[in-house]
């Protein structure tokens, strides 16, 4: 039996992207090519994001680029970059309300199918968790993600996100209702617990 020409041309892009990766904080100009994998984000990974893809591709481009470089300070993004090509992207962002002050919530976490098992999520969330940590007060990070996403769930526990619950009925899909596993990650202040 002959290799799939295609799989051995996928093995060497993923080779090649783990060589090339490196992950930054997204800055403004990157926000046609961040809005554009995002696009991707909602339309191939239907059940991991609240939001449509009809309903972001009518985003004007401030949309966007407050997403990456929200100018109050109240939420940053990430994207991991193969070849100079944005491959995967995440966001955190931080509450302004007293009571909630300490706590910022993951968002936006996707990979596009070509750089998975590059360790593109893994630098992502670490690259999250390490701003989280350097940002005066926050304590824990939370995020959400679909239940029945093995490796989404296995990915944010190698990063020590614990599941404190589930919510039922939390996204409506055209296959029917699907449920949010929440996690979260408790912080230290200079080093992560």
């Amino acid at each position: 039996m002959r290799p799939d020409p295609s799989l051995k041309a996928a093995t060497q892009l993923q080779r090649q992207a783990a060589d090339d990766l490196h992950v930054a904080l997204l800055k403004p100009s990157d926000a046609p090519r961040y809005r554009a994998l995002m696009l991707e984000a909602y339309e191939l990974a239907t059940d991991a994001f609240t939001s449509t893809p009809e309903e972001r591709v009518a985003e004007p481009e401030s949309f966007w680029i407050n997403r990456i470089a929200d100018p109050s300070g109240m939420g940053a993004a990430f994207g991991a970059f193969a070849g100079g090509e944005l491959v995967g992207t995440v966001a955190v962002e931080f509450s302004a309300k007293p009571k909630t002050r300490h706590k910022a919530l993951v968002i936006g976490m996707y990979v596009s199918p070509q750089a998975r098992g590059t360790g593109a999520g893994k630098a992502l969330i670490e690259a999250c968790i390490q701003y989280a940590t350097g940002k005066e007060g926050i304590l824990v990070l939370n995020l959400t993600v679909t239940e029945g996403n093995a490796s989404a769930i296995g990915l944010y526990r190698s990063a020590g996100f614990v599941a404190f619950g589930t919510e039922p009925l939390a996204i409506a899909t055209p296959r029917g209702f699907r449920a949010k596993v929440h996690m979260q990650r408790v912080i230290a202040r200079g080093t992560a617990a």
